[in-house]
């Protein structure tokens, strides 16, 4: 038995956290959409109006994509994002429920042909998205609408129940998922875009070393390698995604022009190039809609990296 105090707290957090998630996906689907909807507004309002860390990174977050916005316009804009947050939880929770009519009346997807023609030519297809408005039911989109399988990755969550709850519910929308860490992967994901499969994954936010830098809203990032490297060691098309909603019940996703490997370089320069094409076109997406960036957390280099300034 450990003496250290801290880990019986940080147990008992782990299991209040799973315990919640747990008590999300059994009992908000059963709600009245009316009922999850009021619900989950007022959780966004309440913690927006508690102004706690997440919040104010957000802010400072949107202060960057609107530039010389006032202090006024960014907390009208947090305020938004935090209700397209719970609006992103308040669907998740309920997406297992969801007829597959339900899913396709509830995107409008922009540009479709850019996937449909890759995969009907026979070759993979990398879906890459950042934190904008609901992912997965984009990806529940795909799965039962297209009716196209496809592969992505998970971050390992602590505590471990909650990481097996969110691959159940993943897999349960007829996605395959991947453990991040352990390095095997990327070699998974390799065979999948060469056998003429389709590989989504979130890639605005890199905090590892291999991550890319790319210029983003004017200042430096890390994005993850891995599409752009990907797409080299494949062949697959590259295509960024950005998604948002407005105040119907119908989020709109936009298919951008694919992301093409530069004619010259070496690998370390098509990575960066294709990663920055990447950052561009998220930026477009986020810039259009920064009420729909679900970034809570720090992103830029200059946020993470002490400077020489401070004390």
């Amino acid at each position: 038995m450990s003496d250290d105090p801290a880990q019986p707290r940080e147990g008992l957090r782990d299991r209040l956290t799973d315990g919640l998630y747990g008590l999300g996906w059994s009992a908000v689907k059963k709600l009245p959409e009316p009922v999850a909807r009021t619900l989950f507004r007022t959780i966004a309002d309440q913690a927006w109006k508690r102004r706690g860390k997440s919040v104010l990174r957000l802010e400072s977050n949107l202060a960057r994509v609107v530039p010389g916005a006032s202090p006024a316009r960014l907390a009208e804009l947090s305020k938004a994002g935090m209700r397209s947050y719970m609006r992103y939880w308040m669907e998740s929770f309920r997406l297992p429920t969801w007829s597959p009519a339900r899913i396709k009346a509830s995107i409008d997807v922009s540009d479709a042909h850019r996937l449909t023609d890759g995969l009907g030519a026979g070759r993979g297809v990398i879906l890459a998205l950042p934190h904008l408005a609901n992912w997965d039911l984009a990806g529940a989109w795909v799965t039962t609408d297209l009716k196209v399988p496809f592969t992505t990755v998970a971050e390992r969550l602590r505590p471990e129940t909650l990481y097996d709850r969110f691959v159940a519910y993943r897999e349960g929308l007829g996605m395959e998922v991947l453990p991040h860490s352990g390095g095997a992967a990327f070699g998974t994901l390799a065979r999948r875009l060469r056998a003429g499969g389709l590989v989504c994954l979130v890639a605005d936010r890199d905090l590892s070393a291999s991550g890319v830098e790319v210029t983003f809203f004017g200042d430096t990032a890390r994005m993850p390698a891995g599409p752009a490297l990907l797409a080299q060691q494949t062949g697959a098309l590259l295509l960024p995604v950005t998604l948002s909603y407005d105040d119907t019940p119908v989020m709109k996703a936009r298919i951008h022009p694919p992301v093409e490997e530069p004619e010259s370089g070496d690998r370390t320069e098509k990575t960066s190039s294709m990663t920055q094409a990447l950052a561009d076109a998220f930026a477009v997406g986020i810039a259009d809609h920064p009420e729909d960036w679900h970034m809570l957390q720090r992103l830029w280099l200059a946020d993470l990296e002490p400077r020489e300034d401070r004390t």
